[in-house]
């Protein structure tokens, strides 16, 4: 198989997703249109898979992209090839059909308890980690759910966690492809942005890491294996 993948930000880690891609052979082309590098109009890819940004997903002044990208993720969909969008991809993806972006009232940060709905219980992806589970955070922004979505996942801070559009074009709001050594990158390269938003990182990050991280390192590769299962 061949996945495309959409980097947009400069520091990117695959994860949770990148292992169980690299586990099915995957043949992978990256493309970092955050760069300047031209974002193709069509991509020849089997999947799509877009990770997450500090940009907003209607940063269109910044990130002129941003637009093309959507449209691109709603183009797969079309074709029946599973899309992946995490946090910002997420955004994009509702944005795509339809849905509201809401900046700045959903903050999260670390390893956040999120729980299943109904159709989250029954979902060929979702289905995979318990009703209640840590997962990683790192958001501010929100989104509503474009028509036709089929809601997944909520948590009490941010209610539109993960969702479905067809059968395998799938956005979850939270991380799931950042593993352990991934937050750890991410502590040591962003502790100024990191402590604006919780203080006492620093102090509780080892704990939480050998607790909550571990059970979410289980829980990402989890569902990163069902999704690439679907492609």
């Amino acid at each position: 198989m061949r996945v495309a993948i959409v980097e947009n930000t400069r520091i990117t880690h695959h994860g949770q997703v990148g292992v169980a891609l690299h586990e099915a052979a995957a043949l992978i082309d990256v493309y970092k249109p955050w760069s300047g590098q031209p974002l193709p109009a069509t991509v020849d890819a089997d999947a799509l898979v877009v990770f997450g940004g500090e940009q907003a997903a209607v940063d269109d002044h910044t990130h002129p992209y941003l637009p093309d990208l959507a449209r691109l993720m709603a183009d797969f969909t079309a074709l029946d090839r599973p899309v992946l969008g995490i946090c910002l991809g997420s955004q994009l993806l509702a944005r795509a059909y339809g849905g509201e972006n809401h900046l700045g009232i959903a903050p999260e940060f670390g390893w956040v308890d999120v729980s299943l709905t109904d159709a989250g219980r029954a979902d060929p992806v979702l289905s995979q980690v318990p009703e209640t589970f840590p997962i990683f955070q790192w958001h501010s922004d929100t989104f509503t759910l474009p028509e036709g979505a089929v809601h997944l996942a909520h948590s009490p801070m941010a209610r539109h966690q993960a969702f479905r559009l067809g059968r395998a074009t799938y956005g979850t709001q939270f991380h799931f492809e950042a593993s352990r050594s991934v937050v750890r990158d991410w502590s040591n390269t962003f502790p100024e942005t990191i402590q604006r938003m919780l203080p006492d990182w620093p102090e509780r990050h080892a704990e939480l890491a050998a607790t909550r991280g571990a059970a979410a390192d289980a829980h990402g590769l989890a569902l990163a294996r069902a999704w690439v299962g679907l492609i």
